[in-house]
């Protein structure tokens, strides 16, 4: 019997790049995918329990469907896969949670930018959190590209890749890595030569994966 994983999706987008990824660093292996964009609506303290109540049920629907972990790939709600996990028999995985470990690692000045202000905030808080739990010191500047979530929705691939160029021009003069925590980012790196990029720049999706391959043993 083929292996299999689960993957919660807040847009729809997602579906393909964490296909191509699962095909080139896990072949071979099946997934099944749950999107729900209704979920950044409610990225709001308000909204969390429903947010919790959702993601439970599509991390349980992964299951039933075969799934040995599941992965969350939208980052707003990263800090909650805790109490996701608590309510399914299977492995879950945060994009978020996996990228913030590596840049802890990498330096003490991190820049974290995003689209949403739920994924911005998450970020932000829990590298702080994770920091002090390690006993680390670290400056956290968040950077939020305005204009560009809502240019994705409406798929205006030009306003929003040059609104997340722009903004990424200018974070990377204040720090030593860079937390790229939104999957619907990465394919704006394609546009950076790596000449422009004096510090890392980590994405969480290929972390991500690795990370599944490493649970699947």
């Amino acid at each position: 019997m083929k292996r299999k994983i689960g993957m919660v999706h807040a847009i729809a987008t997602h579906v393909r790049l964490f296909n191509d990824l699962v095909s080139q660093i896990l072949p071979g292996v099946d997934v099944v995918h749950f999107v729900d964009e209704g979920l950044p609506f409610l990225a709001s303290e308000k909204g969390r329990e429903r947010v919790v109540r959702r993601l439970r049920l599509l991390a349980s629907f992964a299951e039933e469907s075969g799934a040995e972990a599941v992965l969350i790939s939208c980052t707003a709600f990263g800090r909650l896969v805790d109490e996701v996990e608590a309510e399914v028999n299977v492995p879950v995985l945060s994009v978020l949670e996996i990228i913030v470990d590596r840049a802890i690692e990498l330096g003490d000045r991190i820049g974290v930018l995003g689209t949403h202000p739920g994924t911005v905030e998450s970020a932000a808080r829990l590298i702080r959190e994770q920091a002090a739990l390690d006993g680390k010191e670290v400056e956290v500047t968040a950077r939020l590209c305005a204009g560009a979530f809502e240019a994705l929705r409406r798929e205006d691939w030009a306003s929003h890749d040059s609104l997340v160029r722009q903004h990424l021009k200018e974070i990377m003069e204040g720090v030593q890595v860079v937390v790229i925590p939104q999957p619907s980012i990465e394919r704006v790196l394609s546009q950076v030569p790596e000449s422009e990029r004096p510090v890392p720049i980590l994405t969480g999706s290929r972390l991500a994966i690795e990370r599944l391959k490493e649970k699947l043993g």
